[in-house]
């Protein structure tokens, strides 16, 4: 039986869609589970764990941030807005779909969701807090609009808070973090080492 990674994600952080599909192609090559877990970095992570808003952190941390998005979007050839319409931007709207399409469809239909709502805010320029482009979301990959409802739920809405707190218990203090056996690897600059991890 293979491993299990937990896939920690911020909806809205550029790192997490750069890394999105690579993660799913190395959970198909080392058939592993895959447990996806939006959380509330901003708001409950970072408080905690030192994390600062991007406004906040120094000039010289948020122009390198620039320079490094330019040059993995470049190695990875996945194109990327480095300044998009609609960022920053809160992400909960997004997480609650995510985990709405996990629980309606599992691990590949939030996947799914996911990756359509990173690609809207990083290569789109789509606004991926506004309900209206949310729904255009789900019908243009084949999702039902029923979701909408079911992310304002209170199952969902509990589920968010736990994945959060699991985050939190697991040390975790970025986004995207992936979990293998406990160990962390943080950033998708990491996904080498965690398919390593998978395959062993």
């Amino acid at each position: 039986m293979g491993r299990t990674v937990d896939y920690y994600l911020a909806p809205q952080s550029p790192w997490a869609y750069l890394g999105h599909q690579r993660l799913a192609d190395i959970v198909q090559r080392t058939g592993a589970t895959l447990r996806v877990m939006p959380i509330d970095l901003g708001g409950k992570v970072f408080p905690i764990s030192g994390g600062l808003p991007l406004g906040q952190r120094a000039p010289q941390r948020q122009a390198y941030r620039l320079v490094e998005l330019q040059r993995f979007s470049q190695h990875l050839d996945v194109p990327l807005n480095l300044k998009p319409k609609y960022f920053p931007v809160g992400g909960d709207e997004s997480a609650r779909l995510i985990i709405a399409a996990d629980l309606a469809h599992g691990p590949l239909g939030a996947m799914h969701i996911a990756g359509a709502i990173l690609a809207a805010c990083w290569a789109q320029e789509r606004n991926m807090a506004d309900d209206k482009v949310l729904a255009e979301l789900l019908y243009e990959h084949n999702l039902p609009d029923s979701l909408m409802a079911q992310s304002r739920s209170q199952a969902v809405q509990e589920r968010y808070e736990s994945y959060t707190q699991s985050a939190i218990d697991a040390g975790v203090f970025g986004a995207p973090s992936y979990v293998v056996d406990g160990e962390i690897f943080w950033g998708q600059d990491r996904l080498d080492f965690v398919e390593r991890a998978l395959a062993r």
